[in-house]
């Protein structure tokens, strides 16, 4: 990926998803940015797509919102026509068509929005990454996005390890968000923390962090 290319895909936000052994995790802080100003401290970038599928948002905040509305609908309009719920790689692959579509057509506001997504189906627990241009890439370990996501992944290289439980892999997302807060401009005020396991898709985790100083 060239510097041109790098610089246009920055997005401020820190997202994880983690696979475990009885399921997946996802993470993400709460701090949404223009510029270096911060527009929203309680940004919500985790969202329910169906019963059993979840995704993770980073990018140009009315374009990610617009694709979650979108995908929601195709799914149930899937859902509705074929009488069977959808697989996590077939939404993943409808998603990724929408975003390839959206980043090429003619703005005057880039249309750059990547998504996580992550589920379970009657082949198991998926997890995948949906980059900027359309690319759909399935995941067996983590994966992270924004830009969090650089330190994120120095903790995650260190103390990630295959068949961890779920509720390890909470703790290992708490301390990745804690460590991306500290050290990225673009990310705090809370964490989120999503998992998905055989009872369901559950929120775990909806933290704000203290910011003011107390008297």
């Amino acid at each position: 990926m060239d510097d041109q290319l790098t610089s246009k895909t920055k997005h401020g936000t820190t997202t994880i998803g983690l696979v475990c052994k009885e399921g997946i995790v996802l993470a993400s802080e709460k701090r949404a940015t223009t510029g270096t100003f911060v527009a929203d401290k309680k940004s919500e970038k985790i969202f329910k797509i169906t019963d059993n599928l979840a995704i993770t948002t980073a990018g140009t905040v009315s374009d990610a919102q617009l694709l979650t509305k979108l995908i929601r609908a195709e799914l149930k309009l899937k859902e509705v026509r074929t009488d069977r719920g959808t697989t996590a790689r077939e939404a993943a692959n409808l998603l990724g068509s929408l975003i390839y579509g959206n980043i090429r057509k003619y703005s005057l506001i880039p249309g750059i929005t990547q998504f996580l997504l992550a589920g379970s189906d009657r082949e198991g627990f998926h997890l995948y990454d949906l980059f900027v241009d359309g690319s759909v890439m399935e995941c067996d370990e983590y994966v992270s996005s924004g830009s969090g996501s650089i330190i994120v992944y120095g903790v995650l290289e260190a103390m990630y390890k295959k068949d961890l439980t779920v509720k390890e892999g909470v703790d290992l997302c708490v301390k990745c968000l804690n460590v991306a807060i500290q050290r990225d401009i673009a990310s705090g005020n809370g964490i989120v923390v999503y998992t998905i396991t055989k009872e369901g898709i559950k929120k775990v985790i909806d933290r704000d962090l203290e910011t003011t100083l107390k008297q």
